[in-house]
């Protein structure tokens, strides 16, 4: 894909620790159209929208190109090892799945597009990851590692600030939608059991 293989300009060495590298000027970053495309991507309302087109094509400098064919499962749920990245999604589509207490077979919870970020909350707190995240096509990405967001606060503090405070408000959003859910689930429980007292009675 042209923006996969423009992405950032020439390859780097990706087995080179995050923390030694200068990520492109701006300018540079500026110049190129793919560049632009991923810091559009990344400020897309199912990404990090509160970022400025500036602060975007910052970030997306500290990030690495990465292809992940269909069927590849991209993250996996309970993984608490390799938790060190989150993914912007450039091209193709992710399901992401839920293996639920008592089922066999994982839950489907959505299918993410371009413009879609995975794995923020482990980036953020290192814990175990809490769904799986499966190539459901051939997905071309840009990864952003804790070593690179490391290198960010250290080169750019002030783009890693507005960073982390747009994936807190992703997260606080989240947890407001998980919040609701469990509100009407709750009334539904409540209405449900209000109907069963009624058809069938407690004995006194």
């Amino acid at each position: 894909m042209a923006l996969f293989n423009k992405l950032f300009g020439a390859q780097r060495d990706t087995d080179a620790p995050e923390s030694r590298f200068t990520a492109p000027s701006a300018s540079a970053l500026s110049r190129s159209a793919s560049a632009m495309e991923a810091a559009r991507l990344l400020r897309a309302p199912t990404a990090l929208m509160q970022l400025s087109e500036t602060e975007a094509l910052t970030v997306v400098g500290f990030m690495r190109p990465r292809h992940f064919t269909s069927g590849t499962a991209i993250i996996r749920q309970g993984e608490a090892t390799d938790t060190g990245f989150m993914v912007l999604v450039l091209d193709g589509e992710i399901t992401v799945e839920n293996l639920i207490a008592r089922r066999v077979d994982p839950v489907t919870v959505k299918v993410l597009g371009p413009g879609s970020l995975i794995g923020e909350m482990a980036l953020v707190d290192g814990a175990a990851r809490s769904a799986t995240c499966t190539a459901s096509t051939d997905v071309h990405c840009a990864v952003l590692t804790r070593d690179a967001l490391e290198a960010l606060i250290a080169q750019q503090p002030a783009t890693a600030a507005k960073l982390m405070t747009a994936v807190a408000q992703r997260l606080a959003e989240r947890l407001r939608e998980s919040i609701h859910k469990l509100q009407v689930y709750g009334k539904l429980v409540q209405t449900l059991q209000q109907e069963l007292d009624v058809l069938m009675p407690t004995p006194r």
